[in-house]
Formats: structure tokens, C-alpha cells, sequence
């Protein structure tokens, strides 16, 4: 077949495109290799990485810690079910509970199970706790939110290209619009039968929607008010991504429930954890719930080094600085271009919006960055979220910045 053909990029995907789903429209670039904040495709070119994996990355590229963390443990044991116990789990149960101040944490693999988990903790409570009808629960979610592509998740999004065409789908699930405590407000109040509110501090997918100053105060209170527990996805906006820890930290709140997922590996293999208090989790009783690699050693090793490196390394502080320097080195750009028509983001998850331009749109600008030497990604047409690795120094964010500036200013 192409096995005579040259193993150049251009191989690579073309054979993508002929023996694998067509459920991904990636930018045109075969990586083969990452260190720190930089990428090198099959031949040979660097670039800089202002995606990171979807904030998977935020470590950087094969962190040596970790990688030395994970391949100790290789040598050990990887996988043992949940059918036996394993010396990882339980020293890892107990770090990152009390890295983020809970009682306990369910561990499953993907982001999307994350929520999925979650989701089941609010139904179960509901019904334990607070005493809602037999099959009457109901998980309350905003408007652009985005957490995966199963079917729990595409019930729950008002994106229709996620949901068109898959349905029926999952009853008790409702929207209310994001950044909103009224409208939030009046569906707590016109329904007792709410279990969970569940929602992205940030809003990644959605175009890195920040919310006003007092937004996740103002849930928390009506949660509280209530009696609804307060589901934080931070699966793309934890783990230091935004400058604190958590984003939610930004005002001080703690959720009911804490899911987490990508960077909590470090980008090594799929995470992900659902944090929460007794009262909840020991909701849900043995045979009801799991995953058989969900708390694998393995996991458990990675992700505790891959916590302890985020903090040794003050990872938070500096994406608070360098999201500074980002959003003014494109405050500027924006003054010396129509392209560019908004500038936001926390920490370093950003974003800029381009005004289309001779049938232009921001996919072009993705290309044409990628030909300047930075990988980056639109979302919905004219936004492009920029977010490299938590680890990245000023002198490579403003080299960075140069090309961005450079790329658009040539348009």
C-alpha cells in the first residue's frame, strides 16, 4: 500500500485519513517529540506549543520527574483492578485530599468520566441526602459549557455540533446562561428537585469566557441557599492553569464536588480524580460505581509527582505573571490591528478573537502561525485560545509574542 512512500508528514496523514475516524479537524503538523514549551514535528521543526494538550501539558513536555516517577513504577506494577488493593492508591488517596482539603477522592481516567462521576454523586445524594423523588433529580448546567463527548455530556450542551443527530437524549439535565446569578437564581428556586449545579469556572471550549468579579461568590451563596451542591469542572482551568491553583481560589469558594483531569498526569496518560466530602461520596456503595483502570498504580505515582511539581515549582505564580505580560503584549497588538478584536483570559489560558478578514477566519491565522513556528488552535470560527506550558520563562513568551504579532501584522 504506502509502505514504499516517503515517512514525511505528509505521510503520517494521509494515513490518519484512511484508516482513522474523521472526528478531528487537526491543524496540519505530525509531532514526534516535546521538551518544556517546544514541539518538534517528523522533520525536525520546532515550534512553540500555545495549546499544551488542551492545558494537559502544564508541566511542559516530558517533565524528567514525572517521566522518572512513571517509568519507576513501570518496572513495578502498572494495572491491578480495583478487584485487590495496591500500595499506590491509598498513599495517593491521601496526598491529594489533602493537596486540595477533602475528604475523599473517587479516581477514575478521563476528564469526561470525571464529570460523568460527578454527576452520579449529585443524583445519589439527592436522593440520600436531601430527599429528592425517586428518579426526579435534576443536574443544572450553563450555556457553552463543554466537558467531553459522551452522552451525559452532549445532553448537557448547547453546541450543535455536539449533539445534533445523536439523541434521544438524557433526561433531568437543564441549561441556564452563563454568567448569569439571576437567571441561575430563578431555576434553583422554580425547582427542589436540583441536586447538583455543574459548570466551568472559565469557560475553556467556549472561547476562554471569563466570568464578572463575584460570579463564583454568587453561585456558591445560591448553592448554599438552596441546598444544591456546586459541581467545579476544572478539568482545563485547575492545576495552576489560571494562576491560582484552582480557579475557583480566585474568589476564595469551595466547591461541593471538585472534578480534575489532563494536567493532573502531567500529559503522560489519562487522570482524572472527583473530589468531595463524606457526606457525599459515602453515598454510593461498593459495586455501584468504578473503573477498571481508575486508581491504577501507575495513575496514582504519576499524578502524585505531577502535584508536587506544580507546587515545587510555584507554577501557579508564574502564569499569573506571564498571563500579564501575554494579555499586554496583545492589548498592544490589538491597538495596532482591526484583526484583533478582544483580548481575555486568566493566568495562561487567553484568547483573541479575529475579525474575519477576505474570507479569512481564525483557522487561517492557526496555519499561518504554524508556518512562523507556534502551534495554537481556534475554537467556534473566530476565536484562538493560546495556553502554553505553566513553566514557560518571559524571555520565550515575548519571543513568543513576536510571532503572534508578526503573523497578524502580515495579514
Amino acid at each position: 500500500m504506502m509502505a514504499t512512500q516517503q515517512k514525511n508528514s505528509a505521510y503520517y496523514i494521509e494515513l490518519e485519513n484512511q484508516y482513522g475516524a474523521h472526528n478531528y479537524h487537526p491543524i496540519p503538523v505530525v509531532l514526534e517529540k516535546g521538551e518544556g514549551v517546544f514541539v518538534w514535528d517528523v522533520e525536525g521543526k520546532k515550534y512553540y506549543d500555545f495549546l499544551s494538550a488542551y492545558s494537559a501539558v502544564n508541566q511542559g513536555h516530558c517533565h524528567p520527574k514525572i517521566i522518572e516517577a512513571m517509568v519507576k513504577q513501570l518496572s513495578k506494577i502498572a494495572l491491578t483492578s480495583r478487584a485487590f488493593h495496591n500500595n499506590v492508591l491509598g498513599e495517593y488517596e491521601q496526598f491529594i485530599t489533602e493537596f486540595f482539603g477533602y475528604n475523599k477522592v473517587l479516581p477514575m481516567n478521563t476528564g469526561v468520566e470525571g464529570g460523568e462521576t460527578a454527576i452520579k454523586l449529585a443524583r445519589r445524594w439527592g436522593y440520600t441526602i436531601k430527599n429528592i423523588p425517586e428518579n426526579q433529580a435534576h443536574i443544572l448546567f450553563v450555556e457553552g459549557n463543554f466537558w467531553g463527548r459522551t452522552m451525559a455530556a452532549i445532553s448537557s450542551s448547547s453546541d450543535p455540533s455536539s449533539y445534533e443527530r445523536f439523541g434521544p437524549f438524557m433526561p433531568g439535565f437543564s441549561l441556564v446562561p452563563y454568567n448569569n446569578l439571576p437567571a441561575l437564581e430563578e431555576a434553583l428556586k422554580a425547582n427542589p428537585n436540583i441536586a447538583g449545579f455543574m459548570f466551568e469556572p472559565i469557560q475553556g471550549e467556549a472561547g476562554v469566557v471569563v466570568p464578572l468579579e463575584g460570579y463564583l461568590k454568587g453561585v456558591r451563596d445560591l448553592c448554599n441557599k438552596y441546598k444544591v451542591l456546586m459541581i467545579a469542572d476544572e478539568v482545563q482551568t485547575g492545576l495552576c492553569r489560571t494562576g491560582k491553583m484552582l480557579a475557583c481560589d480566585h474568589e476564595q469558594v469551595r466547591p461541593d464536588i471538585l472534578v480534575l483531569g489532563k494536567a493532573l498526569s502531567g500529559g503522560l496518560l489519562p487522570v482524572s480524580a472527583v473530589l468531595c466530602d463524606n457526606e457525599i461520596m459515602l453515598t454510593i456503595k461498593p459495586g455501584e460505581h468504578g473503573s477498571t483502570y481508575g486508581g491504577n498504580p501507575l495513575a496514582c505515582a504519576v499524578a502524585t509527582v505531577a502535584l508536587e511539581v506544580l507546587r515545587e515549582e510555584n507554577l501557579a505564580t508564574n502564569a499569573e505573571a506571564m498571563g500579564k505580560v501575554f494579555r499586554n503584549r496583545m492589548q498592544a497588538l490589538m491597538a495596532k490591528t482591526k484583526l484583533v478584536s478582544e483580548v481575555r483570559g486568566k493566568g495562561l489560558l487567553n484568547a483573541i478573537v479575529i475579525k474575519p478578514f477576505d474570507n479569512k477566519t481564525a483557522w487561517d491565522v492557526c496555519l499561518l502561525l504554524k508556518e512562523n513556528g507556534l502551534l495554537a488552535k481556534q475554537t467556534h470560527g473566530d476565536i484562538i485560545r493560546f495556553a502554553p506550558p505553566l513553566i514557560i520563562t518571559e524571555e520565550h513568551m515575548n519571543f513568543a509574542c513576536d510571532i503572534i504579532e508578526n503573523t497578524i501584522l502580515s495579514l
